[in-house]
């Protein structure tokens, strides 16, 4: 039998999702074929309207082994699962002569736990938590979220928290759900053969896709834990994010009401003496937190360390301790036990491990005005992990419309683990970079206009030259602005004061549902939209809804961020320059990503403002522009806000025609 060819399957797949094949779509299609058929690695950058989904399924699809597709986002699961993966699967095959199987797999927490529903929450005393099924008629929002959740768990085939519309609070669906640790395991537990997240693991093992995401990847590859079924391949789209995921998952944490909660959890399950110390050691550890500062550790204290140490050793013989009940009363023991062991495992894993000081981890305290004061530890690096269990045992292609910083791949490389392209040593693996471009013309799309004139940014402060610049640019655009804003201040500072200045509705994040603000957003044409960092990253409004993009300043991380500025020293005593191999590096990504949100489709015009001179006149700035798309460049106030007129009147004028009655 003839192997159908690339091209064939790739046009039968885009036929079949009502796309248009594209140039790019089919290079980035070729080079992952090559790649899988190599056993390489492949870094791509695909601009937005690629349509990189099918430039990756239909060459895995075509290749018959087991592949694992990561993603950073839940619209782009559900967009693969939902729409790309049927609809492809069924085009592919009359030529395949198979149809592959798909799935989607997350983390056990995700999925309903019927244990937890129907019988409860080991209850602690001290939350005075209702018995949530036993009240006829619950009047709070959590009882109507728990019944509702009752009669859901019923209907649903996956259990699955995505799949409950309208949602529930992350307090409603903590009483319904277990983490990996508090699982009973499916043997143990009366429902197991019942269990969604079981049955979810089932159907990926069957799977020839299986759809995860970035965090539950970083778990399979770092924690030697698998989670996931063996695959040959691994794609992993949105991959900028990668670095930033794999170094959540690798954080430990330690706050004085999480070692209080793992107190009340063991009281009563073991012998009195080891209960004491765990509490002792909670008392000390509670007492010096309290007096924490926020900042970076680089030596632990004398009084810390043993405090930590006593947490540790007492966390320890709690362990060994909780295999006898010392209080008969409990019910649902094996339950109870579990979610107890699960708090003191955590507490005796983070204690430990910032109590042997490794050179490779960053330990700093934080302080919130809610939550109080926290203490972290996070790997100085995650290169090396990924080097060493992501790219040693497989296929891996990373995808984004963000990978080339500064006009090549080696940024991003060297964070993932990779050499400098074609300097690949015994211990790098080799990989490949290839940029396929955008279908889009943004030299004539869009204009990048620099605020040349303003004073540059303080660290804090009012702006009141940008906030006047910020106003005209708004006024000549007739709204339709997203504000990218380096910090939650700034956007709230901005929106305050425009409120006050123009007769326009300014949306802001955290006044509304980030879904809803974007809907309202893309609804109405003179809505203006303004905040912070998911903004950069997470609105997809084409048309003329967003044809003006400000970003505030220049998103370098804060100088007090302790993991940040942990990574910069580290890379100057390595003799590198830390400031563009950190700083500028985490600033470019954001701002591509911020500049991104201009151009979705073809039709689309628009002005990315960038109200910082430094992108103009700084020795880092040519590095910046280089990851940016390629808008026409000006420094020109007066260019910009005359364009900025022209495109809102043309806008205006087809929103008249769209609109006007019939004659």
């Amino acid at each position: 039998m003839t192997k159908p060819s690339l091209p064939d399957l790739l046009h039968a797949a885009v036929t079949a999702v009502g796309g248009t094949e594209r140039p790019g779509q089919v290079s980035m299609a070729q080079a992952v074929a090559e790649a899988i058929d190599d056993n390489s690695h492949l870094l791509v950058q695909a601009g937005t309207g690629t349509g990189k989904s099918l430039g990756y399924l239909v060459p895995a699809l075509a290749h018959g082994e087991r592949v694992v597709v990561a993603t950073a986002t839940l619209a782009l699961q559900r967009q693969l699962v939902e729409r790309d993966l049927p609809r492809t699967v069924e085009a592919l095959h009359p030529q395949l002569r198979r149809r592959p199987e798909f799935a989607m797999l997350k983390g056990r927490s995700n999925y309903l736990c019927l244990h937890r529903l129907r019988e409860g929450v080991p209850q602690e005393e001290e939350d005075g938590l209702f018995d949530q099924f036993e009240a006829a008629a619950p009047t709070s929002r959590l009882g109507q979220d728990l019944l509702r959740m009752r009669d859901w768990a019923d209907e649903t085939e996956t259990g699955d928290r995505d799949d409950l519309t309208p949602g529930v609070s992350d307090r409603a669906w903590a009483q319904v759900s277990v983490s990996s640790r508090e699982c009973l395991g499916a043997t143990k537990c009366a429902y197991g053969a019942e269990c969604f997240a079981e049955a979810a693991r089932e159907r990926a093992k069957l799977a020839d896709v299986v759809v995860t995401n970035h965090a539950l990847l970083a778990i399979d590859a770092i924690e030697g834990a698998p989670v996931l079924p063996q695959h040959e391949v691994l794609i992993v789209d949105e991959a900028h994010e990668l670095v930033s995921r794999v170094t959540g998952v690798a954080t430990g944490e330690l706050t004085p009401g999480q070692v209080n909660r793992a107190v009340r959890r063991a009281a009563k399950l073991v012998n009195e003496k080891a209960a004491d110390a765990l509490q002792t050691a909670a008392e000390t550890f509670e007492r010096l937190m309290e007096l924490a500062l926020p900042g970076r550790l680089e030596e632990v204290p004398e009084d810390l360390g043993y405090a930590l140490m006593s947490l540790r050793d007492a966390s320890r013989t709690v362990i060994s301790a909780l295999g006898t009940t010392r209080d008969k009363s409990v019910q649902d023991e094996d339950a109870v036990r579990k979610q107890a062991l699960a708090s003191v495992e955590s507490i005796h894993d983070v204690a430990e491990r910032i109590t042997n000081g490794s050179e490779y981890d960053v330990v700093w305290y934080e302080r919130h005005d809610r939550f109080g004061a926290c203490m972290r530890v996070a790997p100085l690096s995650v290169s090396g992990l990924l080097r060493e269990k992501l790219f040693a045992e497989r296929s891996v292609v990373l995808t984004s419309a963000t990978l080339k910083l500064g006009g090549d791949f080696n940024g991003v490389g060297a964070s993932l683990g990779l050499a400098p392209e074609g300097m690949a040593g015994e211990d790098t693996p080799v990989w490949k970079g290839l940029d396929v471009g955008s279908p889009f013309d943004y030299p004539k799309q869009g204009i990048l206009y620099v605020a040349k004139h303003l004073a540059a940014p303080g660290r804090e402060g009012s702006r009141g030259d940008m906030l006047d610049e910020l106003t005209e640019l708004v006024e000549a655009a007739g709204g339709r602005t997203l504000g990218l804003f380096s910090s939650m201040r700034a956007a709230q500072a901005a929106a305050e004061e425009l409120r006050g200045r123009i007769d326009m509705p300014i949306l802001l994040q955290g006044e509304e549902t980030l879904g809803e603000l974007i809907k309202t957003f893309a609804a109405e044409p003179k809505t203006c939209l303004f905040g912070t960092l998911s903004l950069w990253q997470g609105v997809d409004v084409p048309g003329p809804s967003c044809q003006l993009v400000i970003m505030d300043r220049i998103p370098f991380p804060r100088p007090d961020d302790p993991l940040m500025s942990a990574r910069q020293k580290a890379v100057e005593e390595g003799g590198g320059n830390g400031f563009m191999a950190v700083a500028a590096t985490h600033a470019a990504l954001l701002m591509a990503q911020g500049a991104g949100r201009l151009v979705r489709a073809s039709g689309d015009r628009g002005v990315v403002a960038v109200l910082d001179p430094r992108l103009a006149t700084a020795r880092y700035g040519s590095y910046l522009r280089a990851s940016l798309p390629d808008f026409w460049f000006t420094t020109d106030r007066n260019q910009a806000r005359r364009s900025l007129a022209a495109i809102n009147t043309a806008a205006k004028a087809t929103e008249g025609a769209v609109t006007a009655p019939n004659n």
